[in-house]
């Protein structure tokens, strides 16, 4: 069955090119960036979901609520928020993936629709800095597990190199360029790889905290003082100033996902699949995780006589080297899986899109991680609030504008359709810059970060995602609307 010209639409709605071949010469084309033909889409409900799992089980997710707690929640409204901030964030991505299964076009090239051809490197380019602040926040975490690991099996192993700077010892500067060499490996051998490493990934490391799990309470004799510790908020004037800004930095958590996943779906069998996998794993994993967490630390508040909520530090407190590998073995794996999944796929295909013809998807890969060196990570995780509502918070404006775009573009301005050959032309139907999706981008950016220096604006930016999203979307819709604008 045939689609606009050039295209062939299969009986289940996806989507794919007649003749790709012709395409191989514009200078918006390279073999990263095409659509991916059907024969090819083959992952599946499980791969979604060990996708979301792995992604999941990572270390930021197992100290999430501790940030929350610090602030003065109880253990039950911590994961209340961060359960309800998961399931807010899958509404944006749901939609944002079902583009991703009919073309298989990754996030830049979905992006081109709204914004235009060279429109689209704004989003991109916005999505792919904050992927390089988190890849570095993900490979400092590794470079930790490895210092932890090397610690218990190398004699005198943390002052072997000299004293170092900043306030860490030369092996721990050491032990994180390992990791993040370990990840360039990856991004390297490409998406395949990915995928095998998210599929024994997800399984193994639940295993593994759930012994870690059992171990704790069986050495407390129970679930300890943290569970039994009350929130110091008494009415819900005192909870709901900290709750919205909360609730607001759990949807930035997964924010940069609820844009890219075109990157993943495009491999996907059918839109059913996709959606069931991610719709099974993502709020129960995370919630799940982040319960795992709050109850291993409150046992070891009774253990150590101190509530430890890293991880990575906890182990370190165990003397059997053979424990301490095995438990940072997984670490590295959980926080490897997350890395390139979440960190690395869109910001080199984002890097990619800016020159398709000069810039690959492994030497967008490598950009990525320079960049995430230079964005300092270890000063980012210095302070659990200054990461929440910081981090976390602040960027979740940018994107939840890029977001609010996307949305009213692909279901409401274009009903679901696009002209797929023409994604690929500078002279197309989307070549050059559309203003409306531009204009919509800073508008709902001035909004959600204005109060920062605006102090009337200031209760909007404790709503940053939300007032991103629903002004940038309405914002473009009525644009379109009022004046239909072309891109340029």
């Amino acid at each position: 069955m045939a689609g606009n010209e050039g295209e062939i639409v299969h009986a289940d709605g996806r989507v794919e090119l007649a003749d790709a071949s012709s395409l191989a010469s514009s200078l918006l084309w390279n073999e990263d960036l095409a659509p991916v033909p059907v024969s090819r889409r083959t992952w599946t409900t499980y791969n979604y979901a060990a996708l979301w799992i792995s992604m999941a089980h990572c270390i930021p997710t197992y100290m999430l609520a501790s940030g929350l707690m610090n602030s003065g929640m109880d253990w039950k409204q911590a994961l209340f928020t961060i359960l309800l901030g998961n399931v807010i964030v899958l509404v944006p991505i749901l939609l944002n993936s079902h583009p991703g299964t009919k073309y298989g076009i990754p996030f830049p090239v979905f992006a081109r629709a709204a914004y235009g051809t060279a429109g689209s490197n704004l989003p991109a380019l916005m999505r792919a800095l904050v992927a390089c602040g988190w890849f570095g926040i993900q490979a400092w975490i590794g470079g930790e597990a490895l210092h932890t690991f090397f610690t218990a099996v190398i004699p005198g192993w943390p002052a072997l190199l000299g004293a170092g700077w900043s306030g860490h010892t030369t092996t721990e500067w050491l032990s994180f360029l390992l990791f993040w060499g370990l990840n360039v490996f990856v991004i390297y051998r490409g998406m395949d790889l990915l995928r095998k490493v998210e599929n024994w990934a997800a399984p193994y490391v639940l295993v593994v905290t759930l012994v870690l799990l059992v171990w704790a309470v069986r050495e407390a004799k129970g679930l300890g003082p943290l569970l039994a510790q009350p929130g110091k908020f008494r009415t819900y004037a005192e909870f709901f100033p900290v709750f919205v800004p909360s609730l607001t930095a759990m949807i930035g958590f997964w924010a940069t996902l609820s844009l890219n996943m075109p990157d993943f779906t495009r491999f996907g069998r059918s839109q059913r699949e996709q959606v069931v996998g991610q719709v099974v794993a993502l709020p129960t994993t995370m919630f799940a995780f982040a319960a795992m967490g709050v109850l291993i630390t409150s046992a070891t508040a009774i253990i150590y006589g101190e509530a430890i909520w890293d991880p990575v530090k906890l182990v370190g407190k165990f003397s059997h080297p053979l424990v301490v590998a095995v438990a940072m073995f997984s670490v590295v794996v959980a926080t490897l899986a997350v890395n390139i999944a979440a960190n690395v796929v869109s910001p080199a295909n984002d890097f990619a899109n800016a020159v398709p013809r000069l810039v690959s998807f492994r030497t967008g890969g490598l950009v990525t991680g320079l960049i995430g060196i230079a964005m300092q990570p270890w000063r980012l995780l210095a302070d659990p609030k200054g990461y929440i509502f910081t981090w976390l918070l602040g960027y979740s404006g940018g994107l939840g504008s890029i977001a609010g775009v996307l949305v009213a573009d692909y279901w409401i301005v274009r009903q679901r359709t696009l002209d797929l050959r023409a994604l690929y032309l500078k002279d197309g139907a989307y070549g050059g810059w559309n203003p409306a999706a531009v204009v919509a981008t800073f508008g709902g950016c001035f909004l959600a970060w204005g109060g920062l220096v605006i102090p009337p604006l200031r209760p909007l930016y404790d709503y940053a995602w939300f007032v991103g999203f629903f002004a940038a979307g309405g914002l473009y819709a009525l644009l379109m609307r009022v004046k239909p604008l072309p891109p340029t």
